[in-house]
């Protein structure tokens, strides 16, 4: 896996999407105990994107939750013309995410969770598919991954000590 490149949130105008809700019931001898949980993606739709899980008894809170911690793990993602620099495939869990690129016009060929991550990013056109579970919370974190896991072409050639040429000729 390639580094990380971790961002700071100074100076970032961060837009926030809501991508799944859950109830979650507690049953006690006094009764049932509600509580949510938000997982929601905040990024900048210029590269750069955070996920973030919050719970809390009331919806609002959660979602508040939720965004801090998504701003408290935002990554830089490398985008090309508003597409990914190349097929990738990743895995968390049960879900099985593939991505390609896509050329201009096509649009977000992607499923709810994984729509949301790419338009936060600000990616535009790309055809991606989900199999294997369902679950938002896999297919989130196996999207984000898919992501991390991007080079562009300036790191190839500086990670093989070639120049630009070599990367697209060689």
């Amino acid at each position: 896996m390639s580094e990380i490149r971790k961002v700071k949130t100074t100076d970032l105008d961060l837009k926030d999407r809501l991508v799944a809700i859950n109830r979650v019931t507690k049953v006690t001898k006094g009764g049932r105990t509600f509580s949510f949980s938000a997982i929601v993606v905040v990024g900048d739709e210029n590269g750069i994107v955070g996920i973030g899980l919050g719970k809390a008894k009331e919806v609002v809170t959660a979602i508040a939750k939720g965004i801090e911690d998504a701003k408290k793990n935002l990554v830089k993602i490398p985008v090309n013309k508003g597409t990914i620099p190349h097929e990738q495939a990743a895995h968390f869990g049960g879900a099985r995410v593939w991505m390609k690129p896509a050329a201009h016009g096509t649009g977000v060929k992607a499923g709810g969770a994984m729509r949301a991550i790419f338009e936060s990013v600000g990616i535009t056109d790309i055809l991606a598919k989900s199999k294997g579970s369902s679950n938002n919370h896999n297919l989130v974190k196996a999207t984000m991954l898919a992501l991390t896991e991007m080079r562009d072409a300036y790191t190839v050639a500086q990670h093989r000590g070639v120049g630009m040429d070599k990367v697209f000729n060689g």
